[in-house]
């Protein structure tokens, strides 16, 4: 008997960008059906991602989520109109050890997430389109991030040189142990976040808000900030194009994003497990 069947899957904390999201940013239709069976079958269905959220709100519409869902790696959690329920912010003391690394470094853009909007201060970088394309809205120039170091949600740098990003992330997470979260959101992100700032607790925090033990969760997710969720739930599915060290600590594999596995695991260890 599977585990599935022991313990039926109530409530999915879903990763969205490389998992539900195909490399143009969008569902497919296969994926949104599948969400929506979920919901239909009584399953409680949300997200969790590193992006603000206000750029999680087009995707709360699309797939009919009316539970909260939590952006900036599990930092902030809203409800589905927008409002915040919960907000973890950066330390000062951790924000301002990685914006001294990360500007040091060559062909690296820093960026800070705060009061609800994308900050950048230097000239735009070729990553400032892809995530403009990414979250569907643009960065504001400010000439320092000295103003907002009392309520950053998140620091990322970002650079096309992933072993570049790799060897920061060395650098940083003993500099900033027991202050903030380090983690590759994908591999040509490097995200910074509060301590409470994570996919596991985000995931232990909506769980409790529904009801719903963690032996009958499950999380799905490509990237390193997802087993923080993969930890804590009963089922964890890695995407088909993570890295190894994401897919070992997942109880299951499925198929990459641009193959719709995230919707095949639904239907394979959820839908099918749950209507026997």
């Amino acid at each position: 008997m599977s585990d599935a069947a022991i313990h039926p899957i109530r409530f999915i904390l879903s990763d969205l960008d490389g998992t539900l999201l195909h490399p143009d940013h969008r569902p497919s239709q296969r994926t949104v059906d599948t969400v929506r069976a979920l919901r239909a079958a009584g399953v409680f269905f949300s997200l969790a991602s590193g992006r603000p959220p206000k750029a999680m709100l087009p995707m709360v519409e699309t797939f009919g989520i009316d539970i909260p869902v939590a952006g900036f790696n599990g930092g902030t959690l809203i409800s589905p109109d927008g409002s915040v329920l919960v907000a973890h912010h950066l330390p000062a003391e951790a924000a301002l050890i990685a914006l001294a690394l990360f500007s040091a470094a060559p062909d690296v853009e820093t960026w800070v997430f705060a009061d609800g909007d994308w900050l950048r201060r230097d000239l735009p970088g070729p990553m400032v389109q892809r995530e403009t394309d990414g979250l569907g809205y643009g960065p504001v120039v400010v000439e320092s991030f000295e103003p907002y170091l009392d309520r950053i949600d998140k620091i990322v740098a970002a650079s096309l040189d992933t072993q570049r990003l790799i060897e920061l992330e060395a650098q940083l997470q003993p500099r900033v142990q027991g202050l903030a979260q380090v983690s590759r959101s994908q591999p040509v992100y490097l995200d910074v976040t509060a301590m409470l700032a994570n996919k596991g607790e985000a995931l232990k925090t909506l769980a409790a808000h529904l009801g719903v033990p963690l032996e009958q969760t499950a999380a799905i997710g490509d990237g390193g900030n997802d087993p923080a969720m993969f930890q804590v739930a009963g089922l964890s599915i890695a995407m088909g194009q993570a890295e190894e060290a994401v897919k070992r600590q997942a109880s299951v594999v499925t198929g990459s994003h641009v193959e719709d596995g995230a919707a095949e695991a639904f239907e394979r260890f959820i839908l099918s497990a749950g209507l026997r």
